[in-house]
């Protein structure tokens, strides 16, 4: 099909330039993964870059610095903890340092990896998620919600957890008869849309585990299709026509009876994988197997959906990686980034808008999602929902070190936690005076000196027992208290989240 522009229509992206990086900023001699799921195979922030990887005896993924380029090394350590290949990865939208993969050994694993990359080869996760009955090829982090990771397998099931505690806090077992093809998140992770090989588009509600609206043949053809909530509530899909030809659709979640916008692009078997930027409602679809990226811009407008151009090459791409606004270099007015995968390279391709002026282009850069997070894990499991946090672009972005926060399940959980959910986090209301501080070397003091009685007892009872029953005893003790520090640790982010939100409402932001 030719897209055809009509009449000029102004818009700041109508000149959207799409330029591959040089050779010597590639990364070559990457094995990228021949298995047949169709996922992107890649993913990347503003500190690392994740690729599936081919490996024998299980799965792996290789992670380097955004910085890395030129050739890497056959001994370069990799992230090799799956006993099965790795169908997808996703990085955590609050935490740089934080990435999640699923497998076809039916386990979802979180790994947290080191700012500088990885000095060994990594084989223990940090949480391993067990739940699907069959391999897991879907991975969704929930954008406002801190530590809430989505899956769905091929056993037809979504399950929903709390990464934070490690547990699995929903799972829909009934709302898909067949395979599913694609899920995500609405703005504010109130709700998640699926498609699904039974050709229907669904609405759910994950914590009711309800199905709100279904579609039946969003697109007649029998091929994989993929889904994704846009930032004002509209649903855009892709798929094939009965023909077999490429189409994507814009669906309006108010009435799903008829599309609102359908686009036909040609015959190509190539899996269409849709990624969007919710800052400048841009559209990029990236075909498995295809020499293309086309960009499109959604709007209010007929014909709502706007073919903007293409960007072609020779190479046909295996996969793709997309940045977020955090990572693009606002100083080049780059808007987006991606990250190809050849064969055996990695090649940047930068998006961007050409303007004379040096300054910082607001039209181009409204404030962006920021990495914390607008609600904690137990707050969104009783109910709230909040949209993610933004911030300026404006000066740049520089990513932060890893703050260790309580993400992984092998350090001490919250009260809440531990409590089932009963105990409610501090109002900001009642919030007055410093933070406890953590135990000192005068509270170690302490706990020795009660240790002291026990100690005294036992030897005028005429106990011979080992004395490093006494040490024991003495280390038990550390230990609780230093689980008491990550706790008064964790409490005190929550605390901070909190004051940030009153501040906000004080300020008549919300």
């Amino acid at each position: 099909m030719s897209f055809r522009r009509g009449v000029v229509r102004q818009s700041k992206f109508r000149h959207v330039f799409a330029q591959a990086w040089k050779a010597e900023h590639c990364i070559d001699d990457v094995r990228v993964s021949r298995v047949t799921w169709d996922s992107p195979l890649c993913a990347v922030n503003p500190k690392f870059l994740a690729v599936i990887i081919e490996a024998g005896g299980g799965g792996a993924f290789l992670v380097v610095p955004i910085s890395k380029s030129g050739r890497i090394d056959q001994s370069c350590p990799t992230v090799c903890g799956h006993a099965a290949p790795v169908l997808d990865i996703q990085w955590s939208p609050h935490d740089d340092n934080i990435i999640a993969s699923a497998s076809e050994d039916c386990t979802v694993k979180v790994w947290q990896i080191p700012d500088g990359g990885l000095l060994s080869p990594m084989t223990e996760a940090s949480v391993t998620l067990e739940g699907h009955s069959k391999r897991v090829g879907i991975l969704a982090w929930h954008p406002a919600a801190f530590n809430i990771l989505l899956s769905a397998g091929c056993d037809n099931v979504i399950c929903v957890w709390n990464v934070g505690s490690g547990e699995l806090v929903y799972q829909l077992s009934d709302a898909h008869p067949d395979l599913i093809y694609s899920v995500s998140w609405n703005k504010d992770g109130s709700a998640v849309c699926t498609v699904c090989k039974d050709k229907a588009l669904r609405i759910i509600d994950p914590r009711r585990g309800t199905v709100l609206k279904v579609r039946e043949k969003v697109h007649d053809g029998t091929r994989p299709m993929r889904a994704v909530f846009l930032s004002d509530g509209k649903i855009l899909t892709t798929g094939f026509s009965r023909m077999s030809e490429r189409q994507l659709a814009l669906w309006d979640t108010k009435d799903l009876s008829e599309p609102i916008a359908v686009q036909e692009m040609d015959t190509s078997n190539g899996v269409l994988l849709p990624f969007y930027d919710p800052d400048t409602n841009m559209i990029y679809l990236c075909g498995k197997g295809d020499c293309t990226i086309r960009y499109f811009e959604v709007t209010d407008e007929s014909p709502y959906v706007h073919f903007i151009s293409l960007y072609s090459s020779k190479e046909p791409q295996r996969g793709a990686g997309f940045l977020c606004k955090r990572g693009v270099d606002v100083n080049k007015c780059e808007i987006a980034r991606f990250y190809k995968l050849h064969e055996r390279k990695v090649e940047p391709i930068s998006m961007t808008v050409p303007r004379k002026s040096d300054l910082f282009q607001v039209d181009l850069y409204p404030d962006t999602a920021s990495l914390d997070p607008a609600l904690l894990a137990d707050e969104w499991i009783a109910g709230q929902d909040a949209s993610p946090l933004l911030f300026s672009l404006s000066g740049g972005y520089t990513p932060p070190p890893s703050k260790q926060r309580d993400t992984l399940r092998s350090k001490p959980k919250l009260a809440s936690q531990d409590s089932g959910g009963g105990a409610t986090p501090p109002s900001p209301s009642h919030i007055a005076g410093p933070i406890p501080c953590a135990p000192t070397s005068a509270a170690k003091e302490a706990a020795e000196e009660l240790l002291q009685p026990q100690v005294a007892t036992s030897e005028t009872d005429g106990n011979t027992e080992n004395p490093k029953k006494e040490d024991d005893l003495l280390n038990e003790l550390l230990a609780e208290m230093k689980a008491l520090r990550a706790v008064v640790l964790a409490q005190s982010q929550r605390i901070e989240l909190l004051e940030r939100q009153l501040a906000r409402i004080e300020d008549g932001d919300v």
